[in-house]
């Protein structure tokens, strides 16, 4: 069972665990310094605050141990877009699904949207199967510019009530 929360300033050391290692393979590649981690911390918080609120970003906690993070950005008034991490030796149980889950409940409910968007990396296909047990469809690719070229991400939707 994971449980979700708002971040805080003494989360930044865990952060920095969360993303490095496997973790960021397919994401930036490189480690988050301690820094970088508080500011993305400040970020949160200050998004948080703001009205109307386009982005939620909680903790991912398994047993009182920060494991990973979680955000929902608003995209559109009723589009939004979820993406997450994992510590890589967290992976395998079952986490992101019930995190995930958890997020796909405020998205419908406190956030009022009526659509969610995710993506994965085409060499992360159990970040698919998240997705897919979340309840997401595959609906093709879309394209993402990174440091080596361009990557077609595989895209999943969710709609309200399917």
């Amino acid at each position: 069972m994971v449980t979700l929360r708002a971040l805080a300033l003494n989360d930044a050391p865990a952060l920095t665990r969360i993303y490095s290692g496997a973790s960021i393979r397919h994401t930036t590649g490189k480690p988050l310094t301690l820094e970088q981690a508080h500011e993305k911390i400040r970020t949160a918080l200050a998004r948080a605050a703001e009205a109307p609120r386009a982005q939620w970003s909680w903790g991912i906690l398994h047993e009182d141990d920060l494991i990973g993070l979680i955000s929902l950005r608003r995209r559109t008034p009723t589009m939004g877009t979820i993406s997450y991490i994992l510590r890589d030796d967290s992976w395998g149980n079952g986490y992101a699904t019930q995190a995930v889950h958890q997020v796909v409940t405020v998205a419908f409910t406190t956030a009022g949207l009526d659509r969610l968007e995710a993506m994965h990396h085409p060499d992360n296909p159990a970040s698919g199967r998240v997705l897919a047990k979340a309840g997401f469809t595959r609906i093709g690719t879309a394209d993402r510019d990174t440091e080596t070229g361009t990557v077609p991400y595989e895209l999943y939707a969710l709609e309200s009530g399917a």
